[in-house]
């Protein structure tokens, strides 16, 4: 508790009401309510009230401004794309084997070979020269791919790696504009997707594949011919890919994914998916997760990039702590379920060393 001296001239005096909070004015006005000395009660909870206000406006503000940094505007109301009826909805998913290994390129223009050696695994990805490599924004066609098929299953009709799809239904679903640059730039994700070469060995559906495939096997798109409007498109993903879907070897995935702006984001949250999922938290070296997104950019820039990160705190599904002084970054998982289990178990293990 503050002490003051208490004369008139204090309470008049609002430039000192600047370092009390609210309870400091309500314990005041309380002990003074036995003194003789006159103050204005509302002037001063009125005051408060206002600098209380101004802090959380700019902490908002603040807190606005950089959420803007990492999340995309939501264009539409969240429809009934995917929707169906039973657990474990909305019906959103993604391959566990793309989550994995870090297959799309985080930048633009992208023509490197890639090469890197996980769990003994040897995976090259090269890519088209004049398109560049698949970028983790062009993934959206192969989530959407894939959300279609087991929605499909869901309903029980017969699947296979062929799709066919509304333009206006993939633009909508993932969170896109309808303007012209959107058609452009939706025609050269489908390129780079077929140009983006792989050669890997990768385990699915109890079989390994070793040997080379697109991130597309081929597609089509159907234009309104007045106004080079696509109307319908006509994918079909790779053999690994389908029977990855076949054996249900996806996982579900937040529809605020499609909000994320930044791929690093994007590539963040699919890896604490993959590896934290329900667990109650999922701890791994920021090295490590340098290394697990496949970035180019330097650790520094890696480090300064989780901690905007964590400070903006808009990750679906998972918080993220970063421990500067070890150099670890901790995903903790936001459903309220998981987190009452893993408040339950500690009081149970505390209550069984006390007894």
């Amino acid at each position: 508790m503050m002490s003051f001296e208490y004369t008139t001239n204090f309470w008049d005096s609002v430039e000192k009401l600047q370092n009390l909070d609210m309870s400091d004015v309500l314990a005041l006005i309380e002990e003074n309510k036995a003194r003789s000395v006159s103050f204005p009660e509302n002037l001063l909870l009125r005051h408060l009230q206002e600098i209380d206000k101004k802090i959380g406006e700019e902490q908002l503000a603040e807190q606005g401004e950089l959420e803007k940094k990492h999340l995309l505007v939501e264009r539409y109301e969240k429809g009934d794309f995917f929707i169906a009826e039973g657990s474990d909805l909305p019906y959103i998913r993604d391959d566990m084997a793309s989550m994995a290994h870090p297959l799309f390129a985080l930048k633009a223009k992208d023509i490197r070979t890639i090469r890197y050696e996980q769990n003994d695994v040897k995976t090259e990805i090269s890519a088209n020269a004049e398109y560049g490599r698949a970028t983790i924004f062009d993934k959206d066609i192969w989530i959407f791919a894939i959300s279609k098929l087991m929605q499909a299953k869901f309903e029980g009709k017969e699947i296979s790696n062929v799709i066919e799809f509304s333009a206006i239904e993939f633009f909508k679903s993932t969170n896109r504009g309808l303007g012209g640059k959107q058609f452009e730039m939706f025609r050269d994700a489908l390129n780079r997707l077929s140009g983006t070469r792989v050669m890997t060995e990768i385990e699915t559906g109890g079989q390994r594949s070793a040997s080379g495939f697109g991130l597309l096997d081929g597609w089509e798109v159907i234009e309104e011919n007045a106004k080079k409007f696509p109307l319908r498109v006509i994918i079909e993903i790779p053999h690994w890919l389908y029977r990855s879907i076949a054996k249900d070897e996806v996982l579900p995935i937040s529809k605020d994914y499609f909000r994320l702006r930044k791929p690093i984001d994007r590539r963040v949250y699919e890896i604490a998916r993959k590896h934290c999922g329900k667990q109650f938290s999922w701890k791994i070296s920021l090295e490590l997760l340098h290394k697990k997104t496949g970035t180019t950019d330097v650790i520094r820039n890696f480090r300064a990039a989780i901690n905007s990160l964590c400070q903006a705190d808009v990750l679906p599904d998972y918080a993220i702590e970063y421990d500067r002084q070890n150099d670890m970054v901790t995903f903790i998982n936001r459903d309220e379920a998981i987190l009452l289990e893993a408040n339950q178990k500690i009081i149970k293990k505390l209550t069984k060393s006390i007894l």
